[in-house]
């Protein structure tokens, strides 16, 4: 943490409850936001939140309050928070004042700015929509990015979240050439620990900056993370002009901490429980996240819906800023079908015919289409079999179970554990691969010729040749029945489907 320095402006304790300060200043009362240190050798940390009266103010602790005592003398630094801008910070870890976390020596080579900053004005802000290509086919397809945008990642434990964070960082840093920053709002140590080791061992570290306010630390101190992550990430944007791929796990935890916070002032609640200005301080955190003139920062969030209510007023408010939810299906993830994306679940703002153009919308239509009608026919299929649909149907199936396949993808960030070469495929490639498979140019391959590839000039082996396998080793047995031949043609799309 930097040292603030001294304003020579010193008070005294008059009240500690929890994580709440009560200080008294004779000389000059802190301005609001100020950092103040008291306690043992200065190190608790407090943010002046209120001013009670002409001479006394009320803080948040960010540190925890262990042996604070009244009478004690209270130093205001004269300056608010600030985080390590430069870049010095790359590869590093830090906490929520600037500390390095991760014992890799001093931290050399950065400034220090305010972490309390305002959302860029209308007038440098870019007007134009363009899309953020992540290198990911079903994201890419079916839910296009908005470079400067907002977009939700909702998925429960094992469902590949993280392995998809840590491959948009990947291509992030290739494709994109940017900065990636991950700012863990109320994350685990364990989490933290994990992704950092994982970052290390995919080669992303050197242009990555991590940030964590960890769950077991006080709420104000986990409040004010997200504005420390920011203020970083504003610097690559604002003074190198790079692009800048921020992720924040969770944006829930974010509001939670401003509830505990507003809970702990006194304030009163609003609709659930939730603190009245929920609304102004998530804006004042999301509005900072923009495309302007000199570089983007485009953010993927990960959402915590609390009780799976749509309706809540944090799950409502995070929804306002979106502009695409990314949504896991565990069904898939068993299926072997990753990255998991549910197709249908998800959506994006950006897929409209003025911004992707009138042929990516066509296709993205066409593929949902075939895909919804697939889910539809599955009960049919379960009871009565592939073979009692109608040949239009069992094309619709076809299609779907080739989408499918071609929309899973080998990741750079997993080729240790699967033995499958990562793959950065453009968006060009992936609309036609799933426009020749919708037009069933690969009607004759397997569905296994598809799946876990990049581009579609990937598939192996020409047409007729791979499907003239299946059928010797299956049909032999069908003739067990001879009198009845209707059932070896019924049973073989049946072989050729397995």
């Amino acid at each position: 943490m930097k040292d603030g320095g001294s304003s020579g402006n010193c008070g005294i304790i008059t009240s500690v409850r929890g994580s709440i300060v009560d200080a008294r200043f004779d000389k000059v009362l802190p301005q609001i936001r100020s950092v103040l240190h008291t306690g043992q050798d200065g190190q608790v940390v407090v943010e002046v939140l209120s001013q009670r009266d002409a001479t006394h103010v009320r803080g948040i602790a960010m540190t925890p309050t262990q042996g604070l005592a009244r009478g004690m003398t209270v130093e205001d630094t004269g300056s608010p928070l600030q985080a390590p801008v430069g870049k010095g910070t790359l590869s590093r870890m830090f906490d929520v004042f600037g500390n390095a976390i991760d014992r890799q020596g001093e931290l050399r080579g950065v400034q220090w700015r305010s972490v309390h900053r305002l959302p860029p004005p209308l007038s440098c802000r870019s007007t134009r929509s363009e899309v953020f290509e992540t290198g990911i086919k079903v994201i890419d397809v079916l839910l296009p990015l908005e470079r400067g945008g907002k977009a939700g990642l909702f998925g429960g434990a094992g469902v590949g979240k993280t392995v998809l964070l840590t491959e948009m960082i990947h291509n992030m840093v290739g494709h994109h050439e940017g900065v990636s920053i991950f700012c863990g709002i109320g994350e685990r140590c364990r989490e933290g620990e994990e992704l950092y080791r994982e970052m290390k061992e995919a080669g992303v570290l050197p242009d990555m900056v991590m940030v964590f306010g960890q769950m077991n630390e006080p709420p104000g101190s986990r409040f004010r993370v997200g504005q420390a992550a920011l203020t970083m990430a504003e610097y690559f944007r604002d003074d190198e002009h790079r692009e800048v791929l921020l992720l924040i796990d969770n944006i829930f935890r974010f509001i939670q901490a401003g509830m505990e916070v507003s809970g702990l002032m006194g304030q009163m609640p609003s609709h659930l429980g939730y603190q009245p200005t929920m609304g102004t301080e998530l804006s004042s955190l999301e509005e900072r996240i923009a495309n302007t003139d000199t570089g983007a920062i485009t953010s993927i969030q990960a959402v915590y819906v609390p009780a799976d209510d749509f309706t809540d007023p944090a799950a409502v408010h995070t929804f306002s800023h979106l502009s695409a939810s990314i949504v896991l299906s565990r069904k898939r993830a068993s299926e072997g079908l990753f990255p998991a994306i549910d197709p249908l679940q998800s959506n994006s703002k950006m897929a409209t015919p003025a911004i992707v153009g009138e042929r990516h919308y066509a296709i993205a239509q066409k593929i949902r289409q075939t895909l919804a009608q697939y889910a539809e026919l599955k009960d049919i299929i379960a009871m009565l079999g592939l073979e009692q649909l109608s040949p239009e149907d069992r094309d619709i199936v076809n299609r779907a179970r080739r989408l499918d396949r071609y929309l899973t993808q080998p990741f750079f960030t997993t080729e240790q554990f699967t033995g499958h070469k990562g793959r950065l495929v453009s968006r060009k490639d992936a609309l036609d691969g799933c426009e020749r498979i919708l037009n069933d140019e690969f009607k004759d391959y397997p569905e296994g010729a598809l799946y876990m590839i990049g581009a579609i000039s990937e598939v192996k082996g020409p047409p007729g040749k791979e499907a003239s396998k299946p059928p010797p080793t299956d049909v032999p047995k069908v003739p067990a029945a001879p009198e009845v031949p209707p059932e070896e043609t019924r049973h073989a799309p049946t072989a050729h489907e397995s």
